[in-house]
């Protein structure tokens, strides 16, 4: 499935047009991500919103708002008047999310401790990790009792799983 969720700044102002057939509104924005290491530069990328939300878009979001946008991306082919095809990321956004004056844009990102392998730091951010506990032996079984295996249920949970979307 392809959905993206990116955190951005706008830095051009959302022009708005509308089909010549429907008269559908389409906004387009440009927004800037910033680049994955400190000496990387900025990344640009054109954003579209059709609809209700391309209203939205031009009404609601100016330069220099940070946005949370969540939508499809695409690459489209362009044709230069050089000569040659040009590819461009485009993202068509679904949702768009205003965040609050003064949030900055970081490429710093920190791994949940549920998720790093024991012994080992490959977390990105500098937090100090937990302290560890000892942990008490396991009991000693006796020599009739079965070894015991977890048992995983089948039955179904309370929240649908989106990932698991038939096509």
């Amino acid at each position: 499935m392809n959905s993206c969720i990116l955190m951005a700044e706008v830095i051009q102002e959302p022009q708005i047009r509308y089909t010549p057939d429907s008269q559908l509104a389409v906004a387009e924005m440009t927004v800037e991500l910033p680049g994955l290491r400190d000496d990387d530069p900025p990344t640009q990328l054109k954003v579209v919103g059709w609809g209700n939300l391309a209203q939205e878009i031009q009404e609601k979001y100016h330069p220099g708002d940070r946005v949370i946008i969540e939508g499809r991306l695409h690459m489209n082919t362009v044709d230069r008047p050089e000569g040659f095809k040009e590819k461009r990321a485009e993202l068509t956004a679904q949702r768009i999310h205003l965040l609050a004056a003064g949030t900055t844009l970081s490429t710093i990102s920190s791994v949940p401790t549920s998720t790093v392998a024991s012994g080992s730091n490959t977390s990105a951010s500098s937090a100090p990790s937990a302290p560890s506990t000892p942990k008490a032996p396991p009991a000693k079984r006796e020599a009739s009792e079965p070894a015991r295996t977890p048992a995983y249920s089948a039955a179904p949970t309370s929240e649908p799983d989106y990932d698991d979307i038939p096509f």
